[in-house]
């Protein structure tokens, strides 16, 4: 099963790292978070990878190039353009994809993710896609205010209770591509939210690990994280 992976955008949020790299080659412990990203595939025998390349897309593909101990991983390096949208560059996958099933993820998040757990999952339901959903505690206490401005109770960053969102981990059927209709599709808009309404749309509901690096601050985090023992994103 392939893994294609969206690593064109351009990061701006980061910019701090990325006016010279591109987002996914942003070092965590030493090494990029794609490298990361792959290793957790890696780690349940997923080693054929598409990387669906844009900003700076040769440094990607130069990096991995110059690695010598990667031989297990298959790596196929597809330029999608530089503005192509989410929606877009997995469409222009599709002669890789053929008709089999793929999993699908973004090149700057992390998570302890079972694979075969989330395969499964969606082996056995009848929709087209899988979207792993997370939940993410507050960064603020929570106030509930009564009569006369009292406060009634105070909850520390709450995670209990707030909403599921994309965690970034997708498996997809080949049909989904007839969903994107060109370059400029985003992923996340028109296709997601069509097959919502068809119901074809599926959550794997994820309760451990998962953190995205959006911000310099994502990344600093990310990288303390990297010295635990043992790593929380890696299969133990």
């Amino acid at each position: 099963m392939k893994v294609l992976i969206l690593a064109g955008g351009f990061g701006t949020r980061l910019s701090e790292e990325t006016d010279l790299i591109p987002k996914p080659l942003v070092k965590i412990g030493g090494k990029p978070i794609l490298w990361h990203i792959m290793k957790l595939y890696s780690a349940f025998g997923f080693n054929d990878f598409v990387i669906l390349l844009g900003y700076k897309g040769d440094l990607i593909e130069e990096y991995f190039l110059n690695q010598q101990n990667l031989f297990n991983w298959d790596i196929t390096f597809l330029d999608t353009g530089l503005k192509t949208d989410t929606g877009g560059r997995i469409k222009r996958a599709e002669n890789l994809i053929g008709n089999q099933a793929f999993m699908l993820t973004y090149g700057d998040g992390l998570a302890r993710i079972d694979f075969e757990d989330l395969l499964s999952f969606h082996n056995n339901h009848d929709g087209l896609v899988t979207m792993t959903s997370v939940q993410l505690a507050s960064r603020f206490g929570i106030l509930e205010i009564g009569e006369n401005n009292q406060v009634t109770q105070f909850k520390e960053k709450p995670k209990e209770n707030e909403a599921w969102i994309n965690g970034g981990f997708f498996v997809c059927e080949p049909e989904v591509l007839k969903y994107i209709k060109n370059d400029s599709t985003t992923f996340e808009k028109d296709p997601l939210t069509n097959l919502s309404y068809e119901g074809k749309l599926f959550t794997y509901r994820h309760r451990g690990f998962w953190k995205c690096m959006d911000t310099l601050r994502d990344k600093r985090e990310l990288d303390k994280l990297s010295n635990n023992s043992p790593i929380p994103w890696l299969k133990q």
